[in-house]
């Protein structure tokens, strides 16, 4: 790879995570994580039963809190901190491996697992406790009015504006472990392309939007994504 970037957008989804044990959480069957959607992702279960979904929410906590991020998320770190260009990673993940990784660029579309938003003044609690019915917001002091953080069916993305001005200015579009087929995430190579971004998607196999990238890598992300990394900054110092 010869062709330097100024602004590289990278979109992860949850095939980046499950190599640091974190099973996609929506599973073929329309499961997530062995729960119904429609009793733990949607705001109408939110209303009907909140202690259920917090509960729900609560739980996966521990294990997203001990996992531990994977060559992909380093690689995708030292990237941002040493090439010599923009690195932004959107990510559709409610884990913060990004983080713990090291990148400081991210943009979580799909809201975080360690945060509560409240309904009452919208200021966002982030915590690794547990967050329920009873839970006071340290802003307005109202008790129970505090939501998982995490966007439900039918709800907006989160940092949309922010992500659609990275989309259009990018010159370098990667996607990492999605499928594709979850919208509006899966038309952001649309919107790259059509701005004039390459576009390169990294996956196990082949997803309904491949017509849309340049390049495809095929492969675990753990390798594939730090050789990428790698090539990268071997042509910023080759520069």
């Amino acid at each position: 790879m010869s062709k330097h970037y100024n602004n590289i957008v990278v979109l992860t989804g949850a095939g980046i995570s499950a190599e640091s044990g974190l099973a996609t959480f929506r599973s073929s069957n329309g499961l997530w994580n062995n729960h119904r959607v429609e009793d733990v992702a949607t705001i109408d279960a939110f209303e009907r039963n909140p202690e259920y979904v917090h509960a729900f929410y609560n739980d996966m906590k521990p294990e997203l809190l001990k996992a531990k991020p994977n060559p992909a998320h380093l690689a995708l770190a030292e990237l941002e901190h040493k090439y010599d260009g923009k690195v932004t990673v959107v990510t559709q993940n409610v884990d913060t491996l990004h983080e713990k990784a090291g990148s400081e660029k991210v943009l979580h579309i799909h809201g975080q697992i360690n945060q509560a938003v409240c309904l009452n003044c919208g200021r966002v609690l982030e915590t690794w406790d547990d967050v329920d019915t009873q839970t006071v917001c340290p802003h307005c002091k109202i008790a129970g009015m505090m939501k998982p953080n995490i966007v439900f069916f039918g709800e907006s993305l989160l940092c949309m504006d922010e992500v659609e001005k990275l989309l259009r200015t990018c010159d370098l579009f990667v996607s990492i472990g999605t499928s594709g087929v979850v919208y509006p995430a899966a038309g952001f190579v649309q919107t790259a392309k059509y701005f004039g971004a390459d576009t390169i998607e990294f996956n196990l196999e082949t997803t309904s939007n491949n017509y849309l990238f340049d390049k495809h890598i095929f492969g675990k992300s753990s390798q594939t994504v730090p050789e990428f990394a790698a090539e990268l900054l071997k042509t910023k110092n080759e520069a």
